[in-house]
């Protein structure tokens, strides 16, 4: 974990992978805005039954979440209703879609996110709306927190939210997949 103190020149700062320290706090920042989105998802069925932004900021911090994050989680949730209300007017031509990654999508989504996103769209388990909802909000955070590709895990929690803002019909399947840590499992 990298530490700064507020007294330390972090002009030649870099961390073990070789980022700047400024690099290196925004994706520290930005994965603790995900420990705040997944508490919601833990504790509300829906994001629809979510209390309002600053009751909610209130009950965020309660739980012992920084004023930050907690920001970050509002603005990123936000974002989130204002690209789904654009999408509404998106309708699908068919079931079957077929979608171009231009270059710099597949720069910052990562082969292995074209590639996650890729199965969701053949297994059925996105609509074509729901997809560019889910690379907008990945390309949101990765520009908020300055790393490209946007982590695997990251963009499972994405695609959770967007599912979950949704109300979506979520396969059990496809849930464990998304709340997989990468931790080996014993299966019984």
């Amino acid at each position: 974990m990298l530490s700064v103190s507020p007294v330390t020149d972090t002009s030649g700062c870099v961390d073990a992978a070789g980022r700047h320290c400024a690099a290196a706090l925004r994706a520290v920042k930005s994965t603790l805005m995900f420990d705040v989105l997944v508490y919601l998802y833990e504790n509300y069925p829906a994001l629809t039954g979510a209390p309002d932004p600053d009751s909610l900021a209130q009950k965020l911090s309660a739980a012992g979440f920084d004023k930050d994050e907690i920001s970050d989680a509002l603005a990123w949730l936000q974002g989130l209703a204002q690209v789904t209300r654009e999408s509404l007017s998106v309708r699908d031509a068919s079931d079957r879609t077929f979608r171009i990654y231009p270059g710099f999508e597949r720069e910052r989504l990562g082969a292995d996110g074209v590639a996650f996103l890729s199965f969701l769209d053949g297994a059925g388990q996105l609509t074509g709306a729901q997809r560019e909802i889910v690379i907008e909000r990945a390309l949101a955070v990765g520009q908020q927190d300055g790393e490209w590709p946007v982590a695997l895990d990251k963009l499972k929690l994405i695609v959770l939210m967007v599912l979950w803002s949704q109300q979506a019909d979520i396969d059990v399947l496809l849930l464990e997949e998304l709340l997989d840590d990468g931790d080996e499992r014993l299966l019984h």
